[in-house]
């Protein structure tokens, strides 16, 4: 009776996680990418997303688009699901593969940028491309988020997680950083006082193509031979996460700032 408890209780386990797919980088991720960006942002930048989103953070934002999947509009059930990956199989480049029909990250991104640069789009017009757009600047740092079209980003890759059945996508979402305990105030604080002004430099990069390459390489690397991980994956992956959350802040603001310059 035993035995079977447990194999049911590890089956439905399973069959929740797979049922409630995993999205994005988590709330606590997300929002830190935002906050680190604003701090980076031109005064030009920082005028206009206040004249979009008013009051409204960056960090404040960056969610909106996962929460949003539960609206029955037409728009977030047929079309905006897809605009938060790309999908790049091992050995290829984006531009070999490019977007499919439904379009993917990249492709939203250049439409919402237009959007954001259109005199004549509406203020809601453009406060869905501006929350998409940081939403999607986050998810391209996500490694999983550049699948690799074999398991929906490792959403079908089936591990346990310090005892939990869970998959790697959900792992890197929000698995590793959620443990820390952190708010994503001090997640972004803990990153920022970091970040040096080298790396500034360095990571001053606005073509999507680089950021989905990046994780495309680190994705191939992060997928472990023994599928029960706990400390000791999160001992040799959380430090990438971390790198990847401060290079999406950084990137978030170099993006908005060529943006709006235009």
């Amino acid at each position: 009776m035993i035995k079977f408890l447990t194999v049911l209780v590890l089956g439905i386990g399973l069959a929740l996680s797979f049922a409630s797919p995993s999205f994005a980088w988590g709330s606590t991720a997300h929002r830190a990418t935002g906050d680190i960006a604003e701090a980076h942002l031109s005064d030009t930048a920082k005028a206009e997303i206040k004249s979009i989103l008013g009051p409204q953070s960056l960090a404040e934002a960056s969610t909106w688009p996962d929460f949003m999947r539960a609206s029955p509009d037409r728009f977030w059930q047929r079309e905006a699901g897809s605009y938060h990956y790309v999908t790049i199989p091992k050995g290829k480049t984006y531009d070999e593969v490019g977007a499919p029909k439904q379009g993917d990250a990249i492709s939203a991104l250049k439409k919402f940028a237009k959007t954001l640069r259109d005199p004549k789009a509406s203020r809601d017009e453009k406060a869905l491309a501006l929350r998409f757009s940081v939403h999607i600047i986050g998810d391209l740092h996500q490694p999983l988020h550049a699948g690799n079209g074999k398991d929906r980003g490792g959403n079908q890759f089936e591990v346990v997680f310090f005892g939990d059945v869970t998959n790697l996508h959900s792992v890197w979402d929000r698995g590793m950083i959620d443990r820390e305990g952190l708010s994503y105030s001090e997640l972004s604080h803990w990153l920022s006082t970091k970040i040096t002004l080298e790396q500034v430099t360095n990571w001053n990069e606005v073509d999507p193509r680089v950021w989905v390459a990046e994780s495309a390489a680190i994705r191939d690397t992060i997928y472990p031979d023994n599928q029960v991980i706990s400390w000791d994956y999160t001992f040799a992956h959380i430090g990438t996460a971390h790198t990847r959350i401060s290079q999406a802040g950084i990137r978030m603001a170099a993006y908005l700032n060529a943006v709006f310059a235009e």
